[in-house]
């Protein structure tokens, strides 16, 4: 039997702060969504909520990215456990790939995997992201890669994710699989997996030209990336997050519910 998708709202059964959490990442859900690239009820986005239990919450196995809102997420531990009923699955990789990096970093407050049609070309190329655009030049440093292993339902990948990250990547390409986004907030890796994303769509569509590529001059891509550092410490975040919040406001709230 299908879950019903007029889901009771949570708001006064849990604390503001994870309330606050729920909005943002169902928010996060629907801007996905809304910019085309999730992947039917596939790929996970997932949030650590405040406290010292390291739970998280992710999408309920079975609804579409545009169907969820805060109600909906499910609170599970790292080990896989739901913490709040829900009539909802937990969908395996997603808790593998995610607890993985939650357990790993301290400062992945989110973490967002996509599978896009651009973002799994390059990750199909052996060169990886090139510095061939300025969206690229501003995160090549900050990106690391893992090498596909099939679906991630071996807990024993946990380990070799999270040596790949490192301590201080924020982005990662699976190789012939997908990108990855880890943020201190849900705005953070939402800006930070826009721009990888972006990037990746620049370079198909540059190879795609037929003719021959310019790469900057050596230093212009690392003294980008040092320009487009600060951006992603809250500038950015602070400025363009309320906008597009504003965005699903108009477009449609219900997933503050």
């Amino acid at each position: 039997m299908n879950a019903p998708l007029n889901h009771a709202s949570l708001k006064d059964k849990v604390s503001p702060e994870e309330w606050a959490l729920r909005v943002d990442l169902a928010a996060t859900y629907r801007l996905v969504a809304l910019y085309g690239w999730d992947d039917m009820i596939f790929t996970h986005i997932s949030a650590r909520i405040p406290g010292p239990e390291h739970h998280f919450l992710i999408n309920p196995y079975g609804l579409l990215f545009d169907e969820i809102n805060a109600s909906s997420l499910v609170k599970i531990d790292l080990d896989g456990n739901k913490v709040v009923d829900s009539p909802y699955k937990v969908n395996p990789a997603g808790f593998t790939i995610h607890s993985a990096l939650h357990m790993h970093r301290g400062d992945a407050h989110c973490i967002i995997h996509l599978h896009t049609t651009d973002g799994v070309a390059v990750s199909a190329q052996a060169d990886g992201l090139l510095p061939l655009d300025q969206h690229a030049m501003l995160i090549c440093s900050d990106l690391s890669y893992h090498d596909y292993e099939g679906i991630a339902l071996d807990l024993d990948e946990r380990q070799r994710l999270a040596k790949d990250l490192g301590s201080e990547h924020h982005l990662m390409i699976l190789r012939n699989h997908g990108t990855l986004a880890l943020g201190r907030s849900c705005a953070d890796a939402f800006l930070r997996i826009y721009y990888l994303e972006r990037a990746c769509s620049m370079q198909v569509r540059a190879m795609a030209g037929g003719t021959r590529l310019n790469i900057p001059n050596q230093g212009v891509p690392e003294k980008t990336a040092g320009q487009g550092g600060p951006a992603f410490e809250g500038l950015i975040s602070n400025l363009a997050w309320p906008a597009l919040r504003r965005k699903l406001d108009r477009i449609d709230p219900s997933y503050q519910h």
